[in-house]
């Protein structure tokens, strides 16, 4: 079986995605995160893929997928979640699981609260919808969002660097030495593109109403009660293992698992995740 690199056009932005298995088993939307593109699913899709259909898109800005200017498109997380709906119907999706990562949590779950009839399990590998999760490493972030100067603007550049890149990669893994570097230059190159630092700036800059979304989510997680695995790297720099154990509270049949690795954990713990994510769902969609 092989991984297939597909693009779609919504409108005037191609959205580039990978899709693999056979779309008769259950399948598994996966959305990435900050920096990256659907490049982090690289290693784990060969392992879901015999069991389930399995479709991981790159939102406009990242990966493979086109960048239109600030002018065409306006960067907001209601807006990439808005063209993924779009998305999952044009290539007709009518049930799935989604797994979410960091940026891919507030698309998932603007999705599932738009159409909750759709979801059939959760995986959030550090994609965070609880204010307990959000860690200091936030905090030149929510600086600008209380006080948008260009100075604190400029302040946020910074996280936009290889170096800073390379250091959300390694930090907080057991052994950086097992971390690729190929995953955080293919991330920089798409951040080096002329334009994307404006791009990514303004999504620093809307995560404030992803915050405001959390009671919107958390109250959906409530009254539909989907099965949730939580597989969480701990030691993440920017959502804290408080942020994972808070699923909790709001979900009846919630799995946590904290994993003693950092932000991206499929880059240590790969086989953990693929196991976990396997055994999670064959008890709950077969």
């Amino acid at each position: 079986m092989m991984i297939q690199y597909k693009s779609e056009k919504i409108g005037e932005i191609t959205i580039f995605y990978r899709e693999a298995g056979n779309r008769k088993k259950p399948t598994i939307l996966l959305f990435h995160g900050f920096p990256s593109s659907s490049h982090m699913y690289r290693n784990l899709i060969p392992k879901l893929m015999d069991d389930y259909h399995v479709i991981a898109p790159d939102y406009p800005g990242f990966g493979n997928s086109d960048q239109p200017s600030m002018e065409e498109f306006e960067y907001s997380f209601n807006n990439l979640a808005q063209l993924m709906n779009t998305f999952i119907e044009k290539i007709n999706l009518k049930k799935y699981s989604i797994y979410v990562h960091d940026y891919g949590a507030p698309i998932g779950f603007r999705l599932a609260v738009l159409h909750p009839e759709r979801i059939q399990a959760i995986i959030t590998q550090n994609g965070n919808a609880y204010e307990e999760g959000l860690m200091a490493a936030w905090n030149p972030i929510r600086t600008y969002w209380e006080n948008p100067t260009e100075e604190n603007k400029n302040n946020l550049r910074l996280l936009l660097k290889i170096e800073f890149t390379e250091h959300q990669y390694r930090d907080g893994t057991r052994n950086p030495d097992f971390i690729s570097p190929d995953a955080w230059k293919m991330d920089q190159f798409v951040l080096d593109r002329e334009g994307n630092d404006e791009i990514q700036l303004a999504l620093y800059y809307d995560y404030q109403d992803n915050v405001k979304q959390y009671p919107v989510w958390q109250e959906y997680f409530r009254t539909y009660q989907p099965p949730t695995l939580v597989a969480w790297g701990k030691n993440d720099m920017f959502f804290g293992p408080k942020g994972a154990l808070a699923f909790q509270d709001d979900l009846k049949d919630c799995e946590v698992h904290l994993l003693n690795t950092g932000h991206f954990p499929l880059e240590e713990d790969l086989e953990i995740s693929a196991s976990l994510i396997k055994h999670f769902l064959k008890e709950r969609l077969n």
